[in-house]
């Protein structure tokens, strides 16, 4: 009986060998010779996986942005008493990758983030994987806002706004610890400061660390 594949999980393994090779040498020196070693498999069976280089380092784009938000679902449902405001802050912790623990999933991200900008293709699951964490602080923004004193008739106007700079704050905090402009602390400060001036601006009167 012909022995059955599991598809995949073999393509989680190959993006995971992906992701290593590219903290080495960049998105750019990927080679599918070098992956198939590195995750252990043959060439062909790299091959019968994704057709082309660019499709593989595809799937390793979405891969690495699934893991993250993984991660901070994880995150939120381990604590589901906490307030909107600590969910938030945790939310922006994870996304902005600031431990040590994230630093090489850090560099990986941003070096496809590089590659993205000379490369249509693979700025499509860029582009996705940055609406599906916008939504989730969307989400995130607007429950904080309702925990505040308005009459919680209608969202405010500019939830999508707050969100959107807390995403790109992440980002950009992401690249200045990475560089060594700032410190993982210097860069948690940055982000608290951001979030006390957030729930002053959406009238949340208090964001207690819950438990969690």
């Amino acid at each position: 009986m012909p022995k059955q594949v599991d598809y995949a999980s073999r393509r989680r393994r190959i993006a995971e060998a992906v992701c290593l090779l590219a903290d080495e040498q960049g998105p750019e020196g990927v080679s599918m010779r070098d992956v198939a070693a590195r995750a252990e498999v043959s060439l062909g069976a790299v091959q019968r996986c994704f057709r082309t280089k660019e499709e593989m380092l595809l799937f390793a784009v979405e891969h690495i942005g699934e893991r993250v938000m993984e991660r901070v679902r994880a995150r939120l449902g381990a604590s589901p008493a906490q307030s909107a405001a600590t969910a938030l802050g945790h939310a922006a912790e994870e996304v902005a990758l600031l431990r040590e623990d994230h630093r090489t999933e850090a560099r990986i991200w941003l070096g496809f983030v590089a590659r993205a900008c000379v490369s249509a293709s693979l700025a499509a699951p860029l582009r996705r994987s940055y609406a599906a964490l916008e939504g989730l602080l969307v989400r995130l923004v607007t429950e904080a806002a309702e925990s505040g004193p308005g009459d919680g008739s209608a969202m405010p106007p500019h939830v999508v706004r707050e969100a959107r700079t807390l995403l790109a704050l992440t980002d950009g905090l992401t690249s200045h610890v990475l560089v060594g402009h700032l410190t993982t602390e210097q860069a948690e400060d940055v982000l608290h400061a951001h979030l006390t001036g957030l729930w002053e601006r959406l009238g949340v009167t208090t964001a207690s660390e819950d438990a969690g």
